[in-house]
């Protein structure tokens, strides 16, 4: 039997815990595994809405990191050996990753690969703005992508993170690839993925009222490569890319023509760098049509801690931020 001390000494424990702010023993905490499930995200985006939606269950690898091109990564062997150790494999899809086909053949992984587009409908009808300019043969400038396994994206945009609608259905997906996977976490991970879906709708009532606070005549950029449509199509915007929806397509001189024509002709207010792309065929779009350049937008990977995108809801308030300050002023 429990004596009446040891019921009274945890009773004073409870309250100076209560007191101190510190956490209570509980459900909550009996929920937390002994070790945390290891799964890999294919790149900081989608890295960012595991470890929303996993929480202390969960420690996320992400192949692709902050500031990186998800579009031209070459994996690595330790890249390997953390899909090989993985308990399941969130991946984008929709051909963003042309590399993870071969990086999971060569893990030798079992895990389950979840796609976390599953359910989107994709914007489709893309090429690259060079394909009418391509030679014949295979120069030593040009070369097929997709037959070396690249980056092909078949015409199909797969950037649909950029809108919050979205961003829901990849938060959904996510939670039902960990539940599958750890049947023990499903109310960890069904009310972690339903507290943050309550964030994004409130992100996109945010930014439906800071992009229609911008004149409908100012709602149209340039940016260095095709990442955007998803949230133009979303929020009201109209954007011109010279590249392709993959940072490997080039731009060519007629593409670079044709759109400072069409700067000066719709007095397009502001061109745009993005974190991923190199800036100095946007600044030299810009010197010779006369547009200012905007800040930089967040297009495919997120910021550093340190900066102004570490995580996916930052990455959308950095830059609605930025439109908002290059095109109403």
């Amino acid at each position: 039997m429990i004596s009446r001390r040891l019921l009274l000494a945890a009773g004073v424990a409870g309250t100076l815990a209560a007191g101190l702010g510190l956490p209570m023993a509980g459900p909550a905490l009996a929920q937390a595994p002994a070790q945390k499930m290891p799964v890999v995200a294919s790149f900081s985006i989608l890295g960012d809405f595991v470890k929303q939606v996993g929480g202390d269950r969960v420690a996320v690898t992400t192949i692709v990191g902050p500031n990186g091109d998800a579009h031209v990564y070459q994996p690595t062997p330790a890249d390997a050996k953390a899909v090989a150790a993985a308990k399941v494999v969130f991946v984008n899809g929709l051909g963003f990753e042309g590399w993870m086909d071969r990086l999971i053949k060569a893990s030798g992984t079992k895990a389950p690969i979840v796609v976390a587009t599953k359910g989107i409908t994709p914007r489709t009808g893309f090429v690259d703005h060079d394909d009418d300019e391509k030679p014949k043969g295979k120069g030593k400038d040009k070369h097929d992508h997709a037959k070396e396994g690249g980056h092909d994206h078949g015409g199909i945009d797969p950037h649909a993170w950029q809108s919050i609608a979205n961003a829901k259905i990849y938060v959904a997906n996510v939670r039902d690839g960990l539940i599958a996977a750890d049947p023990d976490g499903r109310d960890a991970y069904t009310a972690n993925a339903a507290a943050y879906t309550a964030k994004l709708d409130a992100l996109e009532a945010e930014v439906k009222s800071s992009m229609a606070k911008i004149p409908a005549e100012q709602r149209r950029i340039i940016t260095s490569h095709d990442a955007f449509g998803y949230f133009g199509e979303a929020y009201g915007l109209t954007l011109i890319a010279p590249e392709g929806v993959s940072t490997e397509s080039e731009a060519s001189a007629k593409d670079v023509g044709r759109i400072i024509r069409q700067i000066k002709a719709q007095k397009i207010p502001a061109v745009f760098v993005e974190n991923v792309t190199d800036p100095r065929l946007i600044q030299r779009i810009a010197k010779e049509s006369g547009a200012k350049v905007g800040g930089e937008l967040y297009s495919d990977a997120l910021s550093d801690d340190k900066g102004p995108a570490s995580t996916y809801i930052d990455m959308m308030h950095s830059n609605v931020r930025e439109l908002s300050t290059a095109l109403s002023s």
